[in-house]
């Protein structure tokens, strides 16, 4: 599945997660090594908003308040060769860590042929609906040379 958007600028706040052992030796099963402590944002619109919203839909999170026609799009989406990885929550010091599911993905910068290993992170509990957020072993913006408007393309597997 082909998902293209364009890179936006997040509140920083998933370092805090991301840092996280529990995490990380989650993500080190799933990508091979530790990851960097960061996500990078992708905004999704049109038809691939859609199938981003049926890959959300895949892993349990309900995309309420979405307009008919985007709903009649997100059911023609077959996301069921896209195999989705359970990242476990965990609770520390009384403090709740919540799952994710992660699709494994290649991410490349649209006018470019180089493409990065990495996966689509879907946490449980997310405000962003139009926003990819992307992990990676990589600094995904030094590696492809990305800044805030860029276009990306992302092949989910």
């Amino acid at each position: 599945m082909e998902l293209r958007g364009n890179v936006s600028s997040g509140l920083g706040r998933a370092q805090v997660f991301m840092a996280q052992e529990h995490y990380q030796s989650q993500f080190q099963e799933l990508l091979g090594r530790e990851v960097w402590p960061g996500t990078l944002n992708v905004q999704v619109s049109g038809e691939h908003f859609a199938k981003y919203v049926a890959l959300r839909n895949s892993s349990g999170i309900d995309t309420l308040d979405i307009d008919s026609n985007v709903k009649a799009q997100v059911e023609s989406v077959d996301v069921s060769s896209i195999n989705a990885h359970r990242i476990r929550g965990f609770l520390r010091e009384g403090r709740s860590f919540g799952g994710a599911t992660a699709f494994l993905a290649t991410m490349r910068k649209s006018d470019s042929n180089e493409e990065i290993e990495c996966a689509i992170l879907i946490p449980d509990l997310t405000r962003h609906v139009d926003v990819i957020e992307v992990i990676s072993v990589y600094y995904l913006r030094e590696n492809l040379g990305l800044s805030d408007g860029d276009e990306v393309t992302l092949i989910a597997h």
